[in-house]
């Protein structure tokens, strides 16, 4: 797929090993550069994710600035690096190849007041809203294991690379993907609490906000089970499993919010029950009550999972040590990579041979995307249509990102099922058009048109496939049987238009026992082992929350620019399967290696970590105001010890280093909390980063919307909408040098806004024939009984 692509890694650690793996997968050359004593990964735990991340690449030693790394750099097309803000030299290599996409990793950002601040990914859980949202009001805010904000911040990085490479393959104008790591945190951890808050008002809020989901991962008799109970009716299926229909009538217990009010009775009534049952056992009810439900995996059971069995999607890595997730989409006609041994140190440090002539024009300048203005630049997918028949978040996030790029995206909802995000609306039902006031819908839609149709009939199905006909991208993440139902499977659309590139996204893939189960985030985070390693070591998984749906949708993109790249050569459309708890899968990959390679089961540690000591959230002057502090090495601790004042008991030489700070973890705990206690977190957190040392500010997730380094980025952007006004909403987490417009094209589409317009544009239709379709409510623009 990326056959003949170069690109050169410069950077360390999971983001920008996970951007490369994914184009390395794809087929491009990655040529890893690493300092004198390799990669940090290299050496950390038993060096099993350094194995996953750096399969199939080659590795060389050199410093970024060095003239023969530079050279290098200079002939490949895409660079890509995680130094600190400012010190790559981009402009340099800009002014050799002028068509060079280079992508930057990074905590804040290349610009912004906060761009040189020291922090973790554990210190911007806490800046993004993630941390404070999360855990029982009686514990501390707890925050999300498992790294996931550098997975997240990677996999949006190969997007926009991949991206890049389009506009420059067609205008040889090349592009600087600044990539930061809270903003790709704020988006994807972040359920847009600030879209909330902006619908409605901003409210006055009480501290503490976090919550858990009840049901959520449950004691069973020999072990744990997880349940999902996002409606009504499924709530009303769990009392029926728990054999508690006394509860029937109980409103409050009904809804979420009434639950967690209640939720110690709610939970004893609910472990009442599982802790007499297994886990096998509840899980099997509940299937046939049709409750979401699922294992609760970790690195020791997942590879057992039925649907994982079923659908081989654990292969052994090339080191033998362990099983790994495979590449979690599969595109027709095109074979995936097989996976080659991660290099040794330096291992090619004179088999790099590449010529000097560009490789990228050879392979897809010569031609341009459908309906590309000749020679013109702008965005990279100006001139592509694309269908969109999703819902809820992970398919909406693809096809808005696809959007944000340049395509013309056309969401196809009905009047009697629209997309059910709709519904999480901040106004009540009484209230006209409250429809259109669902926070999650503007968030994950901006910058489509809209339209309605009934699928269901066959005149619905029968203008869909016509629309196909002019379109390059079909995507949709239903359970399997749905298309297939409206008979809008490859068969058909490839049938009207073979250059069509027809994406799904269904929840646990096409094939296997799983695969017409519908897909909750919760439920895969908690199959995937992603809740394992979160929460407290005495205490059940809690799910992550979120993260899930965009992963899965960034995939999706990525697959889809795959398959658009090909068929540039090719000139044939392409079938992509994007399994969304596969992409789950290898966002927790580093459990399975480390199990594979040395026989540790990877569990919760609460707010402590991995990688730094101390690490914790140290409770600050005032009401539930904290602070989250992560040290990662001996000069942070120094500078540490400095700001505290150069206390006597910080100067034990045993504090000197990582493992001996993590034995005294504890006393350090108590220490901090006694400098913090009367002092403010906010004023802490920005003076202790400012000064190198990684902290944040356990932030109410609404606030990330007044975040003063994301507000100078542009990552909030005014959407001018019909029906709720001008409101920010936050959009993509990487910034084009080249590109100053922003991302937001236009609001999110009301139901069937742009029926009369697409339906006229695309298919002709007269004034006539449009309002019989809508006489016989095959387009309308209210929802039935609204």
């Amino acid at each position: 797929m990326l056959n003949g692509m170069r690109v050169v890694d410069c950077s360390t650690g999971i983001a920008g090993g996970y951007c490369t793996k994914l184009l390395a997968d794809a087929g491009a050359d990655v040529v890893k550069v690493e300092p004198a004593g390799g990669d940090p990964l290299r050496t950390w735990r038993s060096g099993a994710l350094f194995e996953f991340l750096h399969t199939s690449k080659r590795s060389i030693v050199g410093a970024p600035d060095a003239a023969d790394v530079l050279d290098l750099c200079a002939r490949a097309d895409i660079v890509v690096e995680s130094g600190r803000p400012g010190t790559f030299p981009a402009e340099a290599l800009f002014e050799r190849r002028p068509d060079l996409v280079i992508a930057s990793i990074t905590p804040f950002g290349q610009e912004g007041p906060w761009a040189q601040w020291a922090a973790t990914e554990f210190t911007l859980q806490a800046w993004c809203g993630s941390t404070s949202s999360r855990g029982l009001p009686e514990q501390p805010p707890v925050a999300a294991g498992g790294r996931i904000g550098e997975w997240v911040a990677g996999t949006y990085a190969a997007v926009g690379a991949l991206a890049a490479t389009f506009t420059a393959a067609r205008t040889g104008a090349g592009e600087h993907v600044d990539v930061a790591w809270l903003e790709a945190m704020s988006i994807s951890m972040n359920t847009f609490t600030s879209v909330f808050a902006e619908l409605s008002g901003w409210p006055d809020m009480r501290r503490p906000i976090r919550t858990i989901e009840i049901p959520s991962i449950e004691p069973s008799a020999d072990g744990f089970a997880s349940f999902t109970t996002n409606s009504a009716p499924q709530w009303a299926s769990f009392l029926v499993l728990i054999d508690r229909h006394d509860l029937d009538n109980d409103k409050d217990l009904a809804g979420a919010l009434g639950r967690f009010k209640r939720r110690d009775e709610a939970l004893e009534i609910i472990r009442a029950y599982t802790t007499q049952h297994t886990t096998a056992e509840l899980l099997d009810l509940a299937t046939e009550l049709r409750i979401p439900c699922g294992p609760v995996g970790n690195a020791e059971t997942i590879t057992t999972f039925d649907q994982f069995v079923d659908r081989g999607t654990f292969v052994p890595n090339p080191s033998g040590r362990f099983v790994q997730p495979r590449v979690p989409y599969r595109i027709s006609g095109l074979s995936p990579r097989p996976f080659d041994p991660a290099p040794d140190l330096n291992e090619h440090a004179r088999a790099i041979d590449w010529p000097e002539e560009r490789v990228l024009e050879s392979v897809v300048g010569a031609t341009h995307l459908a309906g590309s203005p000749e020679g013109g630049g702008g965005l990279p997918l100006e001139g592509i249509r694309v269908l969109d028949l999703t819902a809820w978040w992970a398919g909406p996030a693809a096809t808005a990102m696809l959007a944000n790029l340049g395509a013309d995206v056309i969401k196809i909802e009905s009047i009697t099922r629209p997309d059910f995000m709709r519904y999480t609306s901040v106004k009540p039902p009484t209230f006209d058009g409250w429809w259109e006031w669902g926070p999650l819908y503007h968030g994950a839609n901006n910058s489509k048109r809209g339209i309605t149709l009934d699928l269901t009939r066959p005149v619905g199905r029968e203008l869909v496939l016509r629309m196909c006909e002019s379109a390059d991208v079909i995507l949709d993440n239903f359970t399997p049987r749905v298309m297939e139902q409206f008979e809008l499977d490859w068969e058909h659309v490839s049938a009207v238009n073979p250059r069509l590139i027809q994406v799904r996204m269904p929840a646990y893939g096409l094939g296997g026992p799983w695969r017409d189960r519908t897909g909750f985030a919760q439920t895969m985070e908690a199959i995937t082992g992603m809740a394992w390693v979160t929460g407290w070591p005495d205490g059940p998984p809690v799910i992550p929350r979120g993260a899930c749906d965009p992963l899965a949708a960034q995939h999706a993109v990525f697959a889809t620019l795959l398959a658009l790249r090909d068929r540039e050569t090719s000139g044939e459309g392409r079938f992509v399967e994007v399994t969304m708890i596969e992409a789950a899968l290898n966002i927790a990959a580093e459990q399975l290696a480390e199990f594979g390679a040395t026989g540790e089961v990877l569990g919760r540690t609460g707010n402590r970590g991995p990688t730094a000591a101390p690490q914790n959230l140290y409770a600050c002057e005032g009401h539930e105001e904290w602070l989250a502090l992560a040290i990662e090495n001996d000069e942070q601790w120094d500078r540490l010890r400095e700001f505290l004042g150069a206390p006597a008991w910080a100067d034990d030489p045993a504090l000197d280093t990582t493992d001996g700070r993590r034995a005294a973890h504890d006393q350090i705990d108590e220490e901090i909390e006694r400098f913090c206690k009367d002092r403010d977190a906010r004023t802490l957190a920005m003076d202790l980063a400012a000064c190198g040392v990684p902290a944040g500010y356990v932030t109410d997730g609404r606030d990330i919307a007044v975040n003063p380094q994301m507000l100078h980025r542009g990552f909030f952007e005014v959407e001018h909408h019909a029906v709720t006004g001008p409101h920010n909403i936050p959009t993509i987490p990487f910034r084009f040098a080249r590109h100053d417009r922003g991302w937001v094209h236009r609001p999110a589409p009301t139901l069937g806004q742009h029926n009369d317009e697409v339906l006229r544009e695309l298919l002709g239709l007269s004034d006539e024939e449009l309002a019989a379709l809508r006489a016989d409510q095959l387009i309308g623009e209210r929802p039935v009984g609204a």
